[in-house]
């Protein structure tokens, strides 16, 4: 069975900075394409970024210069670098995991293996 588990969430002021971190459970992450999306209260979840199998990184334009998605060299940790945060960044935040070559991994209907999220709290 595929687990996905992410970590690394916390509460930090504006103009601060966090490192979220996903593994998939026995998998290299790799293997997959991968997803981070968040989800504020009374708001849908929506996409944050995405790195694909082959190295192929894209952003929310929400996001684009802010934050930073990345894999360690073994592929097995997936990181989400999050700098410059703003209150509006508030939300649990889920990484996602799909098998290779969806077309479009901005929607979470693209994804198969969700984390259980993590809180992240910007005080302004």
């Amino acid at each position: 069975q595929v687990r996905v588990v992410e970590s690394g969430g916390g509460s930090v002021q504006a103009g601060g900075s966090l490192r979220l971190s996903c593994i998939v459970s026995g998998r290299t992450v790799s293997g997959y394409d991968m997803g981070w999306f968040r989800q504020a209260p009374g708001k849908e979840r929506e996409f944050v970024s995405a790195l694909r199998w082959n190295g192929e990184a894209s952003y929310a334009d929400s996001v684009k210069g802010r934050f930073t998605v990345s894999r360690d060299n073994a592929k097995i940790t997936e990181f989400l670098q999050l700098d410059s945060l703003k209150a509006e960044d508030t939300a649990v935040y889920y990484c996602a995991a799909t098998s290779m070559g969806r077309a479009n991994l901005r929607v979470p209907e693209a994804f198969v293996y969700w984390g259980q999220g993590t809180q992240v709290t910007v005080s302004s």
